[in-house]
This record gives structure tokens, C-alpha cells and sequence, in this order.
């Protein structure tokens, strides 16, 4: 890694996850927060986790950074000598399976390495061919592509990982929660980190349905989202207006956006319409939720998709790539989120009818 202060990030996103089998983060999350007396962690029916400052006493409503701890991954149905049979968890294009390297790993944490010989994009089944037989795969133990070491790590400022989405937003998430328990003005921003993203926003559907954060929480949903020619990578963290599905509590959105120009941290601020987020998941059942996200390369690790759909280049499987300065920003943009939302000034309404007492003359 680049430095120290990354290594929650280098870890979290090497780790194996995919929905519904999230364990290990949850593991390393509760080891984390094992190591800080003045936090604690709830688990709530679906097994999301929310962390918060203990004997948090503050008038200011709660700050929620939210993210999820699951990536798109095969699932174990069976295992016969070297063949295993496997369900796909999330979002990949068909195309990526023919051939593509994969691992998986047993309960010791034992890779096994094979390649996909077949996929039905209809019912997500793989079959995969080990290299070597097995006896430790079992019936849901988790695979996920396989990647040469030298094409991970830290290359030029950029993260080369086999999980970005969304476990470096769980290592932002953390990395900000870890310097706001220090502050006294800080002690309202919690995290909740959920399971089951790839497969519907199960965990943040869950999360609202069941009260798991206070109903005047403001939730900051943190992604990383696939970039576009018009959200780089390096150009700082995204405030996220919006999704595929919908548009975000605009006020809370535009006071982060009002607290990012006036604290003059680089940013972007943009729709990333490219899928579905958790804000919208959390607004839908009537909480107040904007979405911050990081810019991202090879989104669920295909390189290069537009040219796969159009035909002008060869399916390949990549890690995810992001910003080591980007992450940086977003830690910096979620504590000034957290400090600054409940001071910025006016709203747009009142500057509006400011400017039309100051001006309405001119319709005489």
C-alpha cells in the first residue's frame, strides 16, 4: 500500500463477500470496532450493522454514512472431483464468464483456483473446472474472479482491487467514523453498513422498513459508481444527485453541496445514472437520504463494457479501480457533511425570494 493510513481500505477490499454471505466483513468490522472502547455495534433482524459513539448525547439529528458490505460473487451448489457447480450473485454481463479465472474459498480461508467452462445467463449457473480436486469446497462456500497478484495493488495513485464496490465505501465509512469519535461535535455521525446490495438493496430495504436507524437520521449513502467520461476517476468524490431509479432528498443534498463549496473541498456533483443506489431505497420509505460516491473503473469487474456491447472489444475480467485522492476526499467531504449540514445558510427558496423582492420591479 501507499501508506498506513490506506490499510483498512487494502484490506476491506481483498476480502471475499457477495450477498447474503457478507461474514467475513461482518468479522473484520466487529474485530474493528472491538479496538475502540467508545464505539458500539448493533446488529439488526437482517444482520446490517449500525455503529455509533457511545453515550452519544447531541441535539443535532444523526449522520448515517451508509454502505454495503457485499460484491457481485458465485456461490457454491455442489462440487464433484474438480467440476463445481455455482450460482452468480449480482450484475455481470454473460459474456465475462466464457473462460474467466475464479477462485474459491473454503472455511480455512484455502483458495481454489479453477476457470468457468459454461454460464446460463438465465439461471446464473456456472460450472467451473478446479485445477485441482477437492474435498474443503462445500455448499455455499464463495468464488470470486482471480486475479494475478501484479495486477493488484496501488499503480500511480490508483487502488487495484478485487472489491471496490462497495468495500471502499465500507473503508471510507469507517476511516471517517474513526476520526469523528474523537470530536465532540462529531459524536452524531454513525455508520450502517448492509448486507444483500447486489441483489435488490435487500439490506437497506430491511434497514428502513424496520426502523434500524432513528427516523430523523439524515442518510449519506456512500457507492462507488461506475465512471463516465463526465465523472473521472482523480476529479474528487461525487455528491450524488441521483440514480437510475430516482432523485434524492434535494435539500439534504444541496446543504452537503453547499458545505463542500464553502469548505472549497474538490468534488463533483452528478446524476450517476448508471444503476441503482441505497439512497433511493431509504427515501422510498420516507427517510432523508443523498447519495457520495467515488468514481469507478471496471464497475463489478468488466473492463471496458462499452466496447463488450458494442463488439469492438474482448470480454475481460479486471479489478476495480479508484482514487487513493478520492477516497481521501470523500472521508474529508463526509465529516464536513456531518459538521457543517445543520449551519450552511438559506435555503434556495428564501435566497429566490430575495432576489424577487430585490427585483420584481422590472415585471411593472
Amino acid at each position: 500500500m501507499a501508506t498506513a493510513r490506506h490499510r483498512w481500505l487494502f484490506d476491506l477490499t481483498h476480502l471475499p463477500t457477495t450477498s447474503g454471505l457478507e461474514h467475513r466483513v461482518v468479522e473484520w468490522v466487529h474485530a474493528w470496532v472491538e479496538r475502540r472502547d467508545d464505539l458500539k455495534i448493533a446488529t439488526d433482524a437482517a444482520g446490517n450493522l449500525l455503529l455509533t459513539v457511545k453515550g452519544r448525547k447531541s441535539r443535532t439529528a444523526p449522520v448515517i454514512a451508509s454502505a454495503h458490505m457485499d460484491h457481485p460473487g458465485f456461490v457454491v451448489d455442489s462440487v464433484n472431483g474438480r467440476e463445481v457447480t455455482a450460482r452468480f450473485r449480482g450484475s455481470v454481463l454473460a459474456a465475462y464468464f466464457d473462460g474467466a479465472a475464479v477462485e474459491f474459498f473454503d472455511a480455512r480461508d484455502g483458495r481454489h483456483a479453477g476457470k468457468v467452462v459454461s454460464y446460463d445467463a438465465g439461471t446464473k449457473r456456472a460450472v467451473v473446472q478446479l485445477q485441482m480436486p477437492t474435498s474443503m469446497l462445500g455448499l455455499g462456500s464463495i468464488g470470486r474472479w482471480r486475479f494475478a497478484v501484479p495486477k493488484l495493488g496501488v499503480k500511480r495513485g490508483l487502488l487495484h482491487a478485487p472489491a471496490c464496490d462497495d468495500l471502499a465505501g465500507v473503508a471510507a465509512a469507517l476511516t471517517a467514523l474513526d476520526q469523528a469519535r474523537k470530536k465532540p461535535e462529531l459524536r452524531h455521525l454513525g455508520v450502517l453498513l448492509t448486507r444483500g446490495e447486489e441483489e435488490g438493496m435487500l439490506g437497506a430495504i430491511a434497514a428502513a422498513r424496520d426502523g434500524t436507524c432513528p427516523d430523523d437520521s439524515r442518510l449519506l449513502s456512500i457507492e462507488t459508481s461506475r465512471s463516465f467520461p463526465d465523472s473521472p476517476i482523480g476529479e474528487g468524490p461525487i455528491i450524488r444527485v441521483g440514480d437510475l431509479s430516482s432523485v434524492f432528498d434535494a435539500d439534504l443534498t444541496n446543504r452537503v453541496t453547499e458545505v463542500a463549496r464553502a469548505s472549497k473541498l474538490v468534488h463533483q456533483r452528478k446524476l450517476m445514472a448508471g444503476g441503482s443506489c441505497e439512497a433511493t431505497a431509504f427515501g422510498a420509505y420516507g427517510l432523508s437520504a443523498t447519495g457520495l460516491c467515488l468514481a469507478l473503473g471496471n464497475y463489478h469487474n468488466m473492463a471496458d463494457i462499452d466496447g463488450v456491447k458494442a463488439g469492438t472489444a474482448k470480454p475481460v475480467v479486471a479489478p476495480e479501480v479508484i482514487s487513493l485522492d478520492d477516497f481521501d476526499g470523500l472521508v474529508t467531504l463526509m465529516l464536513a457533511a456531518a459538521k457543517g449540514i445543520d449551519e450552511v445558510g438559506v435555503g434556495i427558496r428564501t435566497r429566490l425570494d430575495r432576489t424577487f423582492e430585490a427585483n420584481s420591479h422590472l415585471l411593472d
